[in-house]
C-alpha cells in the first residue's frame, strides 16, 4: 500500500524535498500529464505548508518582500491561474494522481527529464546544512558527492546540480547560465550587546558622579554652604560707640558728644532740586545757592554721576526730625555724633576739635584720641527675602555691643580758664599784639590750672577759624626769651659758687663779643658794681653776660637742659615744640653774649614758666600736665602717671635766688612794678625777646614777657605771659600777668602775704 499523500516524507530523501522537484510545473487543473515532464504532482505544494498554517511560498514572499522584493507576485499569480492553485484545489486526490503519473526517480530527477523533455529551471530553495554527514542522513543523493546541494555535483544522468547561489541567480535571470550582479555590500550595524554595556557604563558613571557630589554638599560641605547662606541672609548694622567727655578739674564739662543727625542727598534720585533746596535752606541754615549744586544731577571728573552727597551734619535730632517730614525723594537722614562744646571758646586752643568721624585733629582732642575714641559695636541679624528684607523672628541674633569711649579730666579750672583768656585777649588788643599767651602752673604738682592763646576760636565751628587762631601759642611757638633767661643764668652760677647772693659784678654801660656789642637798657658807669638782686631789678644785660663768663659755656647749656629747656615737656598737647639750644661746639663770638641773656636759643613759653615752677618748687622740676584722669564708662577713675620730676638747684639757692626776684617788682626803677599784686608778694623777670620768623630772620616786633611767682615767701602759683608785640615785658605783659595772679590767689583762698618783702641794695 502506497504512503499516504500527506506523508512529508513523500519525493523527499531522509525528510529533504529534492532539489528536482518545483511545485511550479502542476498542471493548472489540479494534475499533469504523465511523461510530458512539464508537470508535476500537487504534492509538492501540499508539503510546503508550514506548521503555523502558511506555505513556505507565503514564508518565501514574506521574506522577499522584507528583502526588497515584490511583496504582490505571490497574488499575481493567483490571478493569473498560477501553477499552484490547482495543486490546492485537487487536494490528496490530486497528489495521488500526481504521484502515480510522475514518479520520482532515486537520483531525485523526473523521469520526464531523462526522455528528454527539457528541464524547467530549477527552484530555489533552502539551503541545506554544510555538514557532509548530516546532508548523507537527511537522504541526498549519492551522485551529488560529498557537497550535496551546497557545493553542486552531478546526478546520475550525469547532469550537474548547480549551487544555490547558481540556482538563485539562474531563477533570477529567467533561466540557468546568466549571471546575476551581486546587491551592494550594506555596512554592518553595530554589535547591540556592546552599547549596551557601553551606554551601562557611561550612566555608572554619571551616577558615580552624581553620587559623589551629593555626598560631597550633604555630608562634607554641607555645614559650609550652610554659613554661606547663612552669611547672605545677615544684616549688620553698626552700633556706634559715642566719644569721651572732655572734663575740668571740678568735673564740669568742656567737650562732650551728642545724638545729631546727618542729612545727605542722592542727587541720581532728587525729582526737583530747586524746590529741595528752598525747602531745606531754612531747616539745615544753609543757603539755596550751597545746597543746590549738591542735589542737582553732577557726575565726577571721569565722568562718574555723583550719587551721594552730605547736605548737613551734626545737625539737631528735631532738625533730622523735620528733614523726614518733607519726605523729598532722594534726600536720607541717618544717626550722627556731634562734639557740642558749651564753652565756645573757652579754652579752645587747649581742648582742640574733629573732625566728621569724630576722630581727633588737634589739641586734647587728637592728644588722647586713643582714650577717648570709643569702640563701635555691631548687630547682626537674619532676613527674609523680597523687598521688605525683615528680621526673621527668632532667627540668627548676635550683638557685639559698643564700647564708648572713656573720659578725660583734667586740670583746668573753668573759671580761672575764662578769666584768663579775658585779660590776655584784652591787653593784647590794648597793645595790637600779633599773639600773645598766657599759662597758669601749679609749682608743687606740676598742673596746669589755665592756659590761653590769642587769637582764639570757636571750637564749635572750628572750619571758620583760620590757622593762626587754632594754633597754642604755649606749645606751638617757640621765641627767643630774652632777658627772662637771666635767671637760669644766675641760678646756675649760684649753684655752681661761682657768685654769691651778697656777690657784686663790676659793669660798664656796655660790653662787646665777637662782632656784637651789647648794652643795658639802664646804663651804669664804666666800673660799677652791681650786685646780683641789681642785675634783676635793672635786667642788665651786662651783668647777666659777665655772670655767664665767669660761670662757662658748658655749665650754663647743662643748666639750660636740666631746667627743661631744649626738649618738649610732654604736657598732653600733640605737637609741642621741643625748642632749640646749642652746645658751646656751636657757639660764636657773639654767642657767648647772647645766650646767657636769652637770645640765640629757641623756648616756647611753656618751657619758660616750667622753669621758672622749678625755682618756686624749691628747685625741683616737675612735668607740666593738663591731664588728671580718665573716667571709663562705667564710672572707674584712673589717675594720670605721675609727673616727671628732677631737682635742679638747691633748696637754698633755689629760696635765694627766689628772693632776689622780688627786686624787679619792688625796686624803684625796676623794669617790673606793673607785675605787683596788692597784699602778696611777687617774684619774677622781665623779658624783651625776639621772634623767629618761617624765613629764619627775626621780625620787627618784640616777644615782651613776664614770668612770675606768688606768693614769694611760699610760692604756689607761676603764670608765665608772652606777647607778640612792640614794647617791653614791664609794660606789655606785666600788667596782665597781675590781674592773673590776683584772681587766682583769690580763688584758691591763699592768704596774703604777712610779711614785707626785702630791702635790696642794687650797686656799692
Amino acid at each position: 500500500m502506497p504512503p499516504r499523500p500527506t506523508d512529508p516524507r513523500r519525493g523527499t530523501r531522509g525528510g529533504v524535498t529534492d532539489p528536482d522537484l518545483d511545485p511550479a510545473g502542476a498542471s493548472p487543473r489540479g494534475g499533469a500529464e504523465h511523461g510530458t515532464g512539464r508537470s508535476r504532482s500537487g504534492i509538492g505544494d501540499a508539503r510546503r505548508y508550514t506548521p503555523r498554517g502558511r506555505s513556505l511560498r507565503e514564508a518565501d514572499a514574506e521574506r522577499g518582500q522584507r528583502r526588497g522584493g515584490d511583496p504582490f507576485r505571490p497574488a499575481l499569480k493567483v490571478v493569473q491561474g498560477g501553477a499552484d492553485e490547482p495543486a490546492r484545489r485537487g487536494g490528496r486526490a490530486g497528489a495521488a494522481r500526481a504521484q502515480d503519473r510522475a514518479p520520482i526517480d532515486r537520483t531525485g530527477r523526473d523521469r520526464a527529464a531523462a526522455d528528454g523533455a527539457p528541464e524547467p529551471a530549477p527552484r530555489a530553495r533552502r539551503t541545506p546544512p554544510a555538514d557532509p554527514v548530516a546532508g548523507r542522513r537527511m537522504g541526498q543523493g549519492r551522485g551529488a558527492g560529498a557537497g550535496g546541494a551546497r557545493t553542486g555535483g552531478r546526478s546520475a544522468a550525469g547532469n550537474r546540480i548547480p549551487t544555490r547561489s547558481r540556482i538563485a541567480q539562474g531563477a533570477g535571470r529567467g533561466g540557468p547560465g546568466k549571471p546575476v550582479r551581486r546587491p551592494k555590500r550594506q555596512v554592518a550595524l553595530p554589535e547591540p550587546r556592546r552599547r549596551l554595556r557601553l551606554a551601562s557604563v557611561l550612566m555608572l558613571a554619571l551616577f558615580v558622579v552624581i553620587g559623589g557630589r551629593l555626598v560631597e554638599l550633604q555630608l562634607i560641605d554641607a555645614k559650609a554652604y550652610a554659613a554661606t547662606a547663612l552669611v547672605n541672609r545677615i544684616q549688620t548694622v553698626a552700633l556706634p560707640a559715642p566719644r569721651g567727655a572732655i572734663y575740668d578739674r571740678d568735673r564740669k564739662i568742656l567737650v562732650h558728644s551728642v545724638e545729631a543727625r546727618l542729612v545727605y542727598a542722592d542727587p541720581g534720585m532728587v525729582k526737583d532740586p530747586q524746590a529741595a533746596a528752598r525747602q531745606l535752606a531754612p531747616l539745615l541754615a544753609k543757603p539755596v545757592s550751597e545746597l543746590l549744586p549738591k542735589l542737582a544731577k553732577h557726575t565726577f571728573k571721569n565722568g562718574t554721576p555723583v550719587r551721594f552727597e552730605y547736605l548737613a551734619r551734626g545737625v539737631d535730632v528735631a532738625v533730622g526730625d523735620k528733614v523726614n517730614a518733607l519726605n523729598l525723594p532722594g534726600v536720607r537722614v541717618e544717626y550722627d555724633e556731634r562734639r557740642d562744646v558749651p564753652g565756645h571758646d573757652l579754652a579752645a586752643n587747649l581742648l582742640g576739635f574733629t573732625n566728621y568721624d569724630l576722630t581727633g585733629v588737634t589739641g586734647i582732642e587728637a592728644g588722647y584720641n586713643k582714650v577717648l575714641q570709643g569702640i563701635p559695636g555691631e548687630r547682626k541679624f537674619e532676613v527674609g527675602g523680597g523687598d521688605v528684607a525683615a528680621e526673621i523672628p527668632g532667627g540668627y541674633n548676635d550683638e557685639k555691643p559698643a564700647k564708648p569711649g572713656s573720659s578725660v579730666q583734667l586740670t583746668i579750672n573753668s573759671d580761672l580758664q575764662y578769666h584768663v583768656q579775658t585779660v590776655l585777649s584784652q591787653q593784647m588788643q590794648k597793645v595790637k599784639a600779633d599773639f600773645g599767651s598766657a599759662v597758669v602752673l601749679d609749682v608743687h604738682t606740676g598742673e596746669v590750672l589755665a592756659q590761653a592763646s590769642y587769637p582764639g576760636y570757636d571750637a564749635a565751628e572750628p572750619a571758620n577759624a583760620t590757622a593762626k587762631q587754632l594754633r597754642d601759642a604755649n606749645t606751638d611757638l617757640v621765641v627767643d626769651p630774652g632777658s627772662v633767661m637771666k635767671a637760669v643764668t644766675i641760678g646756675a652760677a649760684l649753684q655752681e659758687g661761682v657768685v654769691k647772693p651778697d656777690s657784686t659784678v663790676t659793669i660798664g654801660p656796655a660790653i662787646r663779643k665777637g662782632d656784637t656789642t651789647f648794652a643795658d637798657t639802664h646804663p651804669l658807669p664804666q666800673g660799677t658794681r652791681i650786685t646780683l638782686p641789681g642785675i634783676f631789678a635793672y635786667s642788665s644785660n651786662v651783668g647777666a653776660i659777665t655772670v655767664g663768663d665767669q660761670l662757662g659755656a658748658q655749665k650754663l647749656y647743662e643748666y639750660q637742659q636740666k631746667f627743661g629747656l631744649g626738649q618738649a615737656t610732654g604736657e598732653g598737647l600733640p605737637g609741642e615744640s621741643p625748642g632749640l639750644i646749642q652746645p658751646p661746639k656751636n657757639w660764636s663770638g657773639s654767642s657767648y653774649g647772647s645766650i646767657p641773656i636769652g637770645d640765640g636759643i629757641s623756648t616756647t613759653p611753656l618751657q619758660m614758666a616750667a622753669a621758672y615752677a622749678a625755682i618756686a618748687n624749691g628747685g625741683v622740676w616737675v612735668q607740666p600736665h593738663l591731664v588728671k584722669d580718665t573716667i571709663t564708662p562705667d564710672g572707674t577713675v584712673t589717675p594720670a602717671p605721675a609727673p616727671r620730676t628732677h631737682r635742679v638747684l638747691s633748696t637754698q639757692v633755689a629760696d635765694e635766688l627766689r628772693q632776689m626776684m622780688e627786686a624787679v617788682v619792688t625796686v624803684p626803677g625796676a623794669t617790673g612794678h606793673k607785675a605787683a599784686v596788692p597784699g602778696y608778694r611777687v617774684a619774677g623777670k622781665t623779658g624783651t625777646g625776639k621772634f623767629v620768623m618761617p624765613n629764619g630772620k627775626y621780625d620787627s616786633h618784640d616777644v615782651a614777657s613776664f614770668i612770675g611767682m606768688a606768693p614769694a615767701e611760699a610760692p604756689r602759683y607761676v603764670i608765665a605771659v608772652f606777647a607778640h608785640a612792640t614794647g617791653n615785658g614791664g609794660d606789655v605783659s606785666a600788667p596782665a600777668f597781675s590781674d592773673m595772679m590776683g584772681f587766682t590767689l583769690a580763688q584758691n583762698h591763699v592768704p596774703p602775704s604777712s610779711t614785707a618783702p626785702p630791702s635790696f641794695q642794687v650797686t656799692r
